[in-house]
Order: C-alpha cells, then structure tokens, then sequence
C-alpha cells in the first residue's frame, strides 16, 4: 500500500536524488537509501559521498553511480546538479551534525530540496541562519525526526488533537540506550568518536543525539508549546566531553508539565524510546520497540490497546501503513514514511499546488526548536539546573 498524497499527484517519474555523506560503512546512509527507494518515489543518481574525491567514487561504484556523478565535495555537487539539465531535485544530507548548514546551504540557494538528517546543526547561530536560507529561496526543507512516522505515533497525535485525552497535564518521554557505557570513542569506533566531538556533534552529547527525538516526539504527538526547562546534564563516562545522561524537566503553555530522560549509559536498553501522555480524560503509552500498539486508557474504564489497521485505529494511521494488521512494520517503514510525505511535497511544489493537508513532516522549523532544547539544556545544567526560558 502506497502512502497517499494528493489526488492530483502523479508518479510519471521518481524524484532525482542526490547524497551528501553515507558513504561506505555509514550505518544511516544505507537506511536513507532504504527509506528513499522502499514506496518508489526517487532515484539516487548522484552523491559526495564521503570527505575524499576517492572515497566518494568508490562508495559510488558500490552503489552503481556514474563516475561523473560522483563528486568530491558537496559544493562541487551542487554547482554542477544546479547546472544540469536533469540534475537532482533533492538532496539527502546524512553526514555529522557541523556540516548540515554548509552543505544543506549551498543546495539550498540553488533551489534543491533538502532532506536531512537531524539534529538540524551542531549550533543555534548556524540553525537561525539555514532557516533563513531556506525562506528565502521558498525550497522545501525536510528534517528526518523518523520516530513521527510510525501510524501509532500518528494515532496517537491524531487522538489528542481530537480532545480524547482532554486537556493535556502530564507528559513523560525517555529514550535510554547502552552502547556508550563505556569510552567506545576511544577505541576508534567511527560512530561514536564524531558523536563524542564537540567540534563535529555540538554542544549537546545525548540530548543532541536521542534527546531531540524525544522532544521531537513530544511535540509532535502533544502540539505543546514548551516554555521553559531545567537540566540536569551528565557525562558519566571518564574523560567523555559531552554529556552522556540527561534529566530534564519541562514546563508547557497552557500549564502542562513534563519530564525528559536520555541516556547512551543505560545497560539492558538498546533502543529505549517511550512516550507517555496524560490528560484530564484519559491517557496513552506508545513504546517504539513494539512500535504497532498504542495503549489508551479513558479515565475510570478498563485499558484499551489499539493496533496498526486494528480496530479503534484512525485514518491517519491507516494512512501510512502499507502492510495487513498482523505483520510487523518498523523502523526503516517509520522512515520510509518521511521521504513519501517528501516526495508527496516536492510533487506538489513542481505542479505549483498546495501540498495536501495530511502529509506531515518535520520541517526546518522543528529542527531549529530542537536545537534550541539542546542549547537550553546545555546552559541549564552549567546553571545548576536552573529553569531557562525557551
């Protein structure tokens, strides 16, 4: 089942792609190839794949680029693709957080498409400065916070905006992972060494890494406006630079409270995501390792549980299933999800129409929120914790 868009949209032609960074042995590279191809909206034709012209064209081979389309840089890329006549449309940028602006940038200004990988940039002046860019040139930025879509994340939205849970008091989100107990970065572990690098990753550790999913889901599940925070930031890890545990308390408008935990040295969890609503009528529980339930509970009634296509289960749900109830769909579909509404947008912006009202994606817009949470956080816990304005 395809991801519906508009009714007016044709796929007479995938979307010409390009690729900055995911080279050879990057892990999110292949799952953006993945989740570009899964519903069969682009084509990668092009990429600088890595930080050498040499490197790019061997990783290009592996993925059947033409040679002359594999380049060196991302600012040579984007001249020549800018220049051509069927050059790529979009582009997927997916290296370390410090070269999002300036790669994200220059095709920008030329008119391509961004889709990239979050955080939006390693800091706020470079964030302000790409949503700039971005209005400006009038081209569509989209920002892969892939957690948004899983149908459930999407039932669950689509049930607070419908008043099922009333007014929202609290809300609990955590993401706890292990794979950083110990100093993994400094046993050469590419992965983890740029993620340990201030200079590469910014000033958030894990709060810039899975603390911005966590926000990200929050807020796009609660529609909150968060208005202030206090952090409480650790680096539990000998001789690690940036923090590798964070609590975080959260103060919404309108008076809903809420708290956030991340952490990369918790043992026993691999991918702890989990997101906990309460409202004045009732509340949910969403848990992204067993990503096709969704757990209602109205006030004074029995617990419900609401599958993917199952009963109770909504049209935005449907919407982005592609599969029968019963069969698992995860994380790289979740993906997928991101790159259709893409695709759903860039058609709309090539027929010159408004995209339709329920394709939903995480925009530029998020992404400078998430990297106002990070810095928030950041000078909280360098304050004690004490409560920042966001």
């Amino acid at each position: 089942m395809a991801i519906e868009g508009s009714r007016n949209e044709t796929r007479n032609s995938r979307i010409q792609l390009g690729m900055v960074g995911g080279g050879a042995g990057a892990f999110i590279g292949g799952v953006h190839r993945i989740a570009a191809r899964l519903d069969d909206r682009f084509d990668l034709v092009a990429g600088a794949l890595s930080s050498t012209q040499e490197k790019s064209i061997a990783s290009g081979r592996e993925l059947g680029l033409d040679p002359s389309r594999t380049y060196g840089s991302y600012k040579e890329m984007a001249i020549r693709e800018a220049r051509l006549k069927d050059g790529i449309e979009a582009v997927s940028i997916v290296t370390p957080n410090h070269l999002h602006y300036h790669a994200a940038k220059e095709f920008l200004r030329r008119g391509i498409h961004v889709i990239c990988d979050k955080p939006l940039t390693s800091n706020l002046t470079d964030a302000k400065k790409l949503k700039k860019v971005a209005d400006e040139n009038g081209v569509l930025f989209i920002l892969t916070h892939n957690y948004t879509g899983y149908p459930m994340v999407r039932q669950a939205r689509e049930m607070v905006r419908n008043g099922d849970l009333g007014k929202i008091r609290v809300v609990q989100v955590e993401y706890a992972q292990e794979w950083l107990t110990q100093a993994v970065e400094q046993t050469g572990a590419k992965q983890a060494m740029w993620r340990a690098d201030p200079a590469q990753s910014g000033a958030g550790g894990a709060t810039g890494d899975i603390g911005t999913h966590a926000y990200n889901l929050a807020d796009f599940i609660t529609g909150l406006t968060l208005t202030s925070l206090a952090a409480d930031l650790d680096s539990f890890v000998e001789g690690r630079r940036l923090d590798d545990n964070a609590h975080v308390m959260l103060r919404y408008e309108g008076g809903a409270k809420g708290v956030l935990w991340c952490s990369q040295v918790a043992p026993g969890h691999e991918n702890g995501l989990r997101i906990r609503v309460y409202g004045i009528k009732g509340g949910i529980e969403w848990v992204q390792a067993d990503p096709n339930y969704l757990w209602f509970t109205p006030f004074g009634e029995p617990k419900r549980l609401i599958t993917r296509n199952g009963a109770g289960s909504s049209p935005a749900a449907a919407r982005v299933s592609r599969i029968p109830s019963g069969h698992p769909e995860g994380f790289l579909e979740a993906f997928a999800t991101i790159y259709t509404e893409a695709a759903h947008a860039i058609n709309a912006a090539k027929q010159g129409v408004a995209v339709d009202k329920a394709v939903i994606y995480p925009t530029v817009d998020d992404g400078v929120k998430g990297v106002v949470f990070v810095q928030a956080c950041v000078t909280s816990s360098n304050r004690n914790g004490a409560w920042v304005s966001v």
